[in-house]
């Protein structure tokens, strides 16, 4: 081993249009409208990243998850949000908050 990953993921900035993310050497903006979940949630949830496998980004106080490829060529990644699960999301363990329904294993072409 050559030493510690300094890869990481960090928030620089919440704006009233969106989320400044920082990760990979890259910087992103998330806007609301296209990342609603992030609009109302509690400043400490939104700074709690984390970076996962070196291109899966996690929120856990949000139970959101994103690839960096989702960010980097958003079209081939169409992201549906809902605010509340529906009876049978709960019945499998899916979150009430957020869920994030996200084509990643079937991104578009």
């Amino acid at each position: 081993m050559l030493g510690k990953s300094t890869s990481k993921a960090e928030i620089q900035d919440i704006t009233r249009n969106g989320v400044w993310l920082f990760a990979k050497g890259r910087e992103y903006l998330l806007t609301f409208k296209d990342y609603p979940w992030f609009k109302d949630a509690p400043v400490s949830a939104v700074y709690n990243v984390r970076l996962m496998h070196q291109s899966h980004l996690f929120w856990p106080d949000l139970d959101v998850d994103l690839d960096i490829a989702s960010l980097e060529n958003p079209e081939r990644y169409p992201l549906v949000a809902k605010r509340a699960a529906s009876p049978s999301d709960r019945a499998v363990g899916a979150s009430v908050r957020n869920i994030l329904i996200a084509a990643a294993a079937h991104p578009r072409r």
